[in-house]
């Protein structure tokens, strides 16, 4: 049994014009839903950061010398890892102090010590040039950034400085200056939080994620423990340091670490199965893309609603935004649920993505007004004033965080044309008055602007990605009798259709401790932006009805 949406889905045109397979976009959607169906942990992409601390924290686990080498094919020229600008810093300083871990253990395996010591010397230049720079770019807004740099800054400090000599060929780093922290940064928070650790006192359900940083105090700490398939706080790093040692009984903590290990690198978050396929279905169901959904997995997503929403994993808090992603999809799915759970998270002004949350989110806000708008459209449950009356200070919300020049940021992706997608969409559904119209307009002018000469879109350079959400939200937009509108979606469809067939993956995107990708939600992105049923302009805007 499954359900199945109501829309046809045509063949998308290649590049030059002419019609492709017809069936190549129905059999994509169909192999997409079904790896969703069978992968219980949901597909991401490795983390740099994460195999750091598992190189650290675990050299027991099965997979350490492959461990090792990835992280070394990893490496930039310029001696950095990971992304861009100041996207490097964390995933940096992770690995350097994983090879000297590594160097100081002699754990290296088939890895050479001239080859562990060569990049670690590299990364401490590197590192070190870059904190010790006052123009180098700001960090940007990454969870629990606070406190894994000082506590990773401290662990390499205490390799070059300690009581022991620093591993050997870095004997040149020992009584140089300590890496400084960032602008704006401070232990103060991290010995709070060893010191609550120590005390054996009970950990904020969110601070699991990051369980890492606590150093030793993380082992076995007191309120902590194993969920779902065995993880705490859905980390490898978590899991590992609070587990401690193999020795120890672990239990169905060292199977998840066995089981996430086993081809080497590790993710950040693992398993994200609920975000995988709120994201995909919610993406799909939206563009009106057809696709035949096992009933099973549509009721695993509805089981994962409870009192207090959605998680994206096991041992992760509720948040808003995985709630609000959740119950859209499921409404467009013909399976609405109260979204009740959402009121936890108004703060009066907006939605917060969690309880105490530093900082707020364009996009759990988009998403909740997506939620709401769609519930109050459609006679769902809860549609009434209160419903009402937070769809619209929302969508004030939104437009009055605006970037001058159109656009929107928000602090879960790198990049701002998925918050601006998703600010869009959400506005030109269920925004009421001159005000939202205008707020798209204005996105719409900076997209159309924004556009490369190739016909991509990208923050750094035009990715497949950046290209689907601009396309998507133009689309949107409902300006498809804007003839400049419909070239820039004829343009960008056609660049996407070339970066697709060329198996473009492009940069890592969304933000966790370090950058990751979720395969299968950019995935859907793509198939969605490239879906058409006007082989004119490439695109029709459908009304907002559920299947």
């Amino acid at each position: 049994m499954s359900v199945t949406t109501n829309r046809r889905l045509p063949a998308r045109r290649g590049p030059g014009g002419a019609p492709p397979d017809a069936g190549l976009g129905a059999d994509r959607v169909r192999d997409l839903i079904a790896a969703m169906a069978h992968d219980p942990s949901g597909q991401t992409s490795p983390s740099v950061y994460e195999t750091g601390r598992l190189l650290s924290l675990a050299p027991w686990l099965p997979g350490h010398d492959v461990r090792i080498d990835w992280l070394l094919a990893r490496q930039r020229a310029d001696g950095g890892w990971g992304g861009p600008e100041g996207y490097a810093v964390v995933p940096s300083l992770s690995a350097v102090e994983a090879l000297l871990t590594v160097l100081g253990r002699g754990d290296g395996g088939p890895a050479t010590a001239a080859d562990l010591t060569g990049a670690a010397e590299r990364g401490l230049r590197f590192v070190a040039a870059r904190l010790g720079d006052p123009a180098a770019p700001a960090l940007p807004d990454l969870p629990a950034t606070d406190l894994i740099v000082p506590a990773l800054v401290e662990s390499v400090d205490g390799w070059l400085n300690g009581p022991e000599s620093p591993p050997a060929g870095l004997a040149g780093w020992r009584g140089r200056p300590r890496l400084p922290l960032p602008s704006g940064l401070d232990p103060g928070r991290l010995h709070r939080v060893r010191g609550l650790l120590a005390a054996g006192g009970p950990v904020p359900e969110k601070l699991a994620h990051a369980l890492e940083v606590g150093g030793g105090w993380a082992r076995r700490a007191a309120g902590v423990s194993p969920v779902g398939p065995g993880a705490v706080g859905a980390s490898p790093a978590a899991t590992a340091a609070w587990l401690g040692g193999p020795d120890e009984p672990g239990g169905s903590a060292v199977d998840y670490l066995r089981g996430v290990g086993r081809g080497g690198a590790v993710p950040c978050a693992s398993p994200i199965a609920v975000f995988e396929r709120a994201w995909v279905l919610s993406i799909l169901a939206r563009a009106g893309v057809p696709m035949a959904v096992p009933a099973a997995l549509v009721a695993e997503l509805r089981a994962a609603v409870g009192p207090a929403g959605v998680a994206t994993g096991p041992g992760l808090p509720a948040d808003a935004d995985t709630t609000s992603v959740a119950l859209y999809a499921l409404a467009r799915l013909g399976q609405p649920v109260d979204p009740s759970s959402l009121w936890t998270y108004d703060t009066g002004a907006h939605f917060c993505t969690w309880p105490g949350e530093d900082g707020t989110s364009i996009t759990t806000n988009a998403h909740v007004l997506d939620t709401l708008g769609h519930h109050l459209a459609h006679g769902g449950p809860m549609a009434d004033a209160r419903v009402a009356a937070a769809v619209d200070r929302v969508a004030a919300w939104l437009i009055a965080r605006q970037e001058a020049d159109g656009r929107w940021c928000d602090r879960w992706h790198a990049s701002p044309y998925y918050a601006t997608y998703c600010a869009v969409l959400a506005l030109g559904d269920h925004a009421r008055g001159a005000a939202g119209r205008a707020a798209v307009g204005r996105a719409v002018d900076w997209l159309l602007a924004a556009q490369r000469p190739d016909g991509s879109w990208g923050r750094w350079a035009g990715t497949a990605e950046e290209t689907a959400y601009s396309v998507l939200a133009l689309v949107g937009a409902g300006l498809s009798a804007d003839a400049e509108v419909a070239a820039a979606v004829g343009r960008g469809r056609r660049r996407l259709s070339e970066m697709d067939e060329a198996g473009d993956d492009g940069p890592l995107l969304w933000h966790d401790k370090d950058l990751y990708r979720p395969e299968l939600i950019v995935r859907s992105a793509v198939c969605a932006a490239l879906w058409s049923d006007d082989a004119a302009t490439g695109f029709r805007p459908h009304p907002d009805d559920h299947p």
